[in-house]
């Protein structure tokens, strides 16, 4: 697979309607960014969205929340901004956001905390910008409707979180970067990543509407560790996949021409956060999120030696559902 650079991947994909003075309607697209303490179970997770529905104008929302697992809470906040007051260039900027992803700064405001941050891309090929479809055209094809590029899979981030309760200093944190962008929210997934010291996996299990129907679930995971990557990436061969999710865990075994792995994050015990997604067409999906889970990555390569890594609450965790938890309130 051609290397893409990050720049390409962290590109715009909401376009003007041809010939229409305005932007077109039926599209959700987002940049996300997280990370966490290198040995406290702290985390944050920084967001910007585009929302433009199939009625009505178009509106940027920025998130932010914070994950303590000293205390058991979280802090969670969105902030909605009408699309014409966004800036969609080199910096994302709506509000008091400004997203600058090529320079690597943030800031930003959000339900009375702040942020000021800066972070730096890891060296080696476990930072190199991913991407966890197969093939390259899968990003502008039809199939499937909602799209996923991890730009910056290691970076470590430096900088500032002013919360109600205080300073949060991040020094030395190690994080990533995403985008995703489409014409719906998948209708229902398990989404992970984890940096471990000189490796990284991300993985996914979805179901994706065809012709009306739900697919069974697809999945596809990527495993790098020093200069080399291990990919399983073959997502309709659903003989050599095995997903199981329960309200707090997922686990995943592939299957393929690399080898053999096997990913479990758990996020039971953990803050989470609900987090509401509106469709285009009016439906609400509800992102349960973790950004402390437990992560075991095992991994038996069809050459060498095999290998795991683990995180005691390093791993970032999603999923995505159409009914929410009364248990959890919804952001």
């Amino acid at each position: 697979m051609s290397l893409m650079s990050a720049s390409l991947l962290n590109s715009v994909r909401y376009a003007r309607t041809e010939g229409a003075p305005t932007h077109a309607p039926g599209h959700v697209e987002s940049w996300f960014l997280r990370a966490n303490h290198p040995s406290r179970p702290l985390a944050f997770w920084i967001k910007l969205t585009i929302l433009a529905p199939q009625d009505g104008p178009a509106v940027v929302e920025t998130w932010l929340v914070l994950f303590d697992g000293e205390t058991g809470r979280t802090f969670a906040h969105k902030d909605t901004h009408p699309f014409t007051e966004a800036h969609l260039g080199p910096v994302l900027t709506a509000g008091s956001y400004a997203l600058d992803l090529g320079g690597g700064t943030l800031r930003g405001s959000c339900g009375g905390a702040t942020f000021n941050l800066r972070f730096t891309v890891d060296g080696g090929d476990v930072a190199r910008p991913l991407l966890i479809f197969p093939f390259a055209w899968m990003l502008t094809a039809p199939f499937p409707r909602s799209k996923l590029v991890t730009p910056f899979p290691s970076v470590t981030f430096d900088g500032t979180i002013d919360t109600p309760a205080g300073p949060l200093p991040v020094n030395g944190w190690p994080g990533m970067q995403g985008h995703n962008w489409g014409k719906e929210h998948a209708p229902e997934y398990a989404w992970g990543q984890c940096v471990f010291p000189g490796a990284m996996v991300e993985g996914f299990t979805g179901r994706i509407r065809v012709g009306g129907m739900l697919t069974p679930r697809l999945s596809a995971m990527v495993v790098r560790r020093g200069s080399e990557e291990y990919r399983f990436d073959s997502i309709v061969d659903t003989w050599r996949q095995s997903a199981t999710i329960s309200p707090t865990q997922w686990t995943l075994r592939m299957r393929g021409r690399d080898g053999e792995a096997r990913l479990r994050m758990d996020g039971a015990d953990r803050p989470m956060a609900c987090l509401g997604y509106q469709n285009p067409d009016g439906r609400m999906s509800y992102c349960f999120n973790s950004k402390l889970a437990d992560t075991l990555l095992e991994v038996r390569p069809s050459r060498g030696e095999p290998f795991h890594c683990s995180s005691a609450h390093g791993g970032a965790l999603e999923f995505l559902r159409s009914v929410p938890d009364p248990s959890i309130p919804v952001v």
